[in-house]
């Protein structure tokens, strides 16, 4: 075996997350190991749209921003001024509008590839982040002041952090022996590129179905990017229909708010679940993003709610330096934890809550959630009070 290599806080996982905790770590002069199995493609053809998509938030654009990713993600990036919801069986509508609240806009809607690239440039010049791509993670061995991460080519490191942001089947959280409490929704999203027949006017639509949420999200080029959620026996159905039916489908579905939908790209799905971790820490290992949290996509907070995490682990670790502390100690990580676990718990009950209360077609129900739609609507400062919160703000 090589010889044993120290370092301040080792992440397992080169995702979304795992990179912004690198860098902010990075930047801040902390040695930082960033463990990746697989090189991402770089070289994809520019017409070309990733079908991992995601709703960027402007807390999240700011983080982008202070580890100069930001800049290169903007050419890119497709804003949303507005933001459009409705439900299909009543006559509910509610309009966010970023100009209410002094703002250019409610987000940006970024590929994942986009993202990823332009953090991967982030940290290629920053000497305290060393990164290891492709790491096999062989095994941990836990030594009491270290965590000893085992690579498959003989690598060691000894990290007085092991951080686990190695998505929702996180080995780190199975060696740390955190329990994960998990919730099949029975669903399943389709995701897919189309160009529809009139402009996205830089607006995130989502029309609440029996089924299931569809939304629209404006793509910088002009084109949008759907996500259809339905039981998995209609997704299945739907991604085997020919493109012509398929686009007359999901037009209709839509009620047609954009025209016809002209054109379909390759169509994905992906199941929805719930989950959440026992807990996010254990003396000198943390959890961040899908390895500590996954939630349904209905308002696109999953990898927003990551990046907080990772912006306070983080901060957390830079106060707990700034005082002479160990940063692996239990009592700094539970910081960390009370810090995030109780935002995600709530964020994923109010995402369950909605999904029960616009998948059910009892008249009461139905006429309460467009009730609801409408007097949101009506009150500018409760709505102004949504925006700011969804924005991050």
């Amino acid at each position: 075996m090589n010889t044993e290599i120290e370092i301040d806080v080792a992440v397992v996982g080169g995702g979304l997350v795992g990179l912004s905790l690198a860098a902010l770590l990075g930047r801040a002069g902390i040695q930082v190991a960033l463990l990746e199995a697989n090189e991402p493609a770089r070289d994809w053809p520019e017409d070309s749209i990733d079908l991992r998509v995601y709703a960027i938030t402007r807390a999240s654009q700011r983080l982008f921003t202070e580890v100069g990713a930001w800049e290169a993600m903007q050419r890119r990036a497709g804003p949303f001024r507005d933001m459009r919801v409705w439900d299909a069986g009543g006559s509910g509508d509610i309009h966010f509008d970023s100009a209410e609240v002094g703002e250019s806009c409610l987000g940006h809607i970024l590929e994942g590839r986009v993202i990823e690239a332009a953090l991967l440039d982030s940290i290629a010049d920053l000497p305290c982040v060393h990164r290891y791509c492709p790491a096999l993670v062989q095994g941990f061995v836990d030594r009491g002041d270290r965590q000893c991460v085992e690579l498959q080519d003989g690598t060691a490191l000894a990290a007085r952090l092991l951080v686990g942001a190695d998505g929702r089947n996180s080995r780190v959280r199975d060696y740390a022996g955190i329990h994960a409490q998990v919730s099949d929704y029975g669903q399943q999203a389709l995701v897919a590129v189309v160009a529809t027949e009139r402009p996205h006017a830089e607006t995130a639509w989502q029309r609440f179905l029996p089924t299931g949420p569809l939304a629209f999200l404006p793509l910088f080029d002009g084109r949008c990017s759907i996500v259809w959620s339905a039981t998995s026996a209609e997704a299945q159905r739907l991604l085997q229909l020919e493109d012509a039916a398929f686009c007359a489908a999901l037009g209709e579905a839509f009620g047609f708010r954009l025209g016809k939908v002209l054109d379909c790209g390759e169509r994905v799905l992906f199941p929805l679940l719930c989950q959440s971790a026992q807990h996010y820490v254990r003396p000198r290992i943390a959890l961040v993003g899908d390895a500590a949290h996954v939630i349904h996509p209905l308002a696109g907070q999953g990898v927003n709610l990551g990046l907080k995490d990772a912006r306070e682990l983080a901060d957390t670790l830079l106060a707990a330096r700034a005082q002479g502390r160990d940063i692996g100690t239990f009592g700094v990580l539970r910081r960390y934890e009370r810090a995030r676990k109780g935002d995600n718990l709530l964020m994923m009950r109010l995402m369950d809550a909605f999904k029960q209360l616009f998948g059910t077609p009892a008249a009461p129900l139905r006429w309460a959630r467009n009730a609801g739609l409408n007097l949101v609507d009506a009150v500018p400062a409760l709505k102004n009070q949504i925006m700011r919160s969804a924005m991050g703000l």
